[in-house]
């Protein structure tokens, strides 16, 4: 017996919003001076730092559960099953339905509750849970559907990563160019197939990093009680270059396999330098060279969606969406995200 992600669907806005977009906006420091340098050197600057171009944002009648909801559809078709045998629906997100020009979330009821009332699923005995996890909640909701259909507990899982982010920034502050919308599914099943999922890593830094990622004021300083999405990227950085590599070998050790047979790492789309620096690192704890063409990239296009960008990259690679990248047979991938908590986890997966 084996875990197995049997069928995945992702849900990619069709507005696409520009760098330029950004050219007429107020940007402001945190103690809400004036920055220096003028919108066009602060994009350049941007753009070679992250790599984003471009990102996508939904459509104003959209919110983070109907667009769950429409991967979810996709990924159901691809599996071939009956929605009736679902047995979990696990839904990872941070802010819930933030309806557009709002500035409050609604999280009752649950998102997942919503995603399988929309679905018309009848059945009572499919139970439906959300997961706050930060960035990594996707991956952590395909652990947990692992460990349900390990357990005995359940044999078909639905894990969904949505996120609307362009409703909680701060228009204010540089890094509301990073975020985006989206949405990724997957079907996690109990098969008698060979491979699957087979080992993960997941942990929770909170002692000093806690706060790395939060809600602050806007940087405008106005008297405005509404919070926007707020991180220390400098922090994040370091920490995720130390801990991630680290995260992703013990998980590669505990998997027995060897580095020389991974043949895709999903990294979570936050920043394509960090990424980048990540593979490096990783790959240096085992002496060798990051061959070409592992990491698979979605973020220049997509920008950072958060438990959004793993689950719609591997759809688009399954989907032979992105060029130069494919999956096969035997393969062996990793997985692995860093985020709000601070969170960092992983998985192993053969193909």
């Amino acid at each position: 017996m084996s875990v197995k992600i049997i069928g995945t669907g992702s849900y990619i806005p069709s507005q696409i919003i520009p760098n330029e977009n950004f050219l007429n906006h107020n940007f402001k420091n945190a103690d809400g001076s004036s920055i220096d340098n003028d919108n066009e050197t602060i994009i350049e600057k941007f753009e070679a730092i992250t790599g984003i171009r471009e990102r996508r944002y939904a459509s104003s009648n959209l919110n983070a559960s109907d667009i769950g909801f429409l991967a979810a559809q996709k990924a159901i078709e691809d599996a071939e099953i009956d929605k009736e045998s679902l047995d979990y629906i696990i839904v990872a997100h941070n802010f819930g339905d933030v309806k557009y020009n709002h500035n409050q979330s609604d999280l009752l009821p649950s998102l997942s509750s919503r995603i399988k009332h929309l679905l018309k699923i009848k059945n009572p005995k499919c139970v439906a849970y959300d997961i706050l996890f930060g960035c990594p909640g996707w991956v952590e909701g395909v652990i947990q559907a692992n460990a349900f259909i390990k357990a005995g507990l359940a044999k078909n899982c639905l894990v969904i990563g949505t996120e609307t982010l362009s409703r909680v920034v701060d228009s204010h502050d540089r890094d509301a160019m990073i975020f985006s919308d989206g949405a990724g599914a997957s079907i996690i099943s109990k098969t008698d197939e060979d491979g699957g999922i087979l080992s993960h890593e997941t942990a929770t830094f909170s002692y000093d990093e806690v706060y790395y990622l939060g809600f602050g004021e806007s940087y405008k300083k106005n008297n405005d009680a509404t919070r926007y999405i707020k991180m220390e990227g400098r922090k994040i950085y370091e920490f995720a270059l130390t801990e991630v590599p680290k995260a992703m070998k013990a998980c590669l050790d505990s998997s027995g396999e060897d580095i020389k047979n991974v043949k895709k790492i999903f990294i979570h789309q936050a920043n394509e330098k960090m990424d980048e620096a990540i593979l490096k690192r990783f790959y240096r704890l085992f002496k060798t060279p990051a061959p070409d063409h592992v990491m698979p990239m979605s973020i220049q296009e997509l920008g950072n969606s958060s438990v959004a960008t793993i689950p719609t990259l591997f759809d688009l690679v399954k989907q032979n969406q992105l060029e130069d990248h494919a999956l096969n047979k035997g393969d062996i991938y990793i997985f692995a995200s860093v985020g709000a908590g601070m969170h960092i986890n992983a998985i192993v997966y053969k193909y």
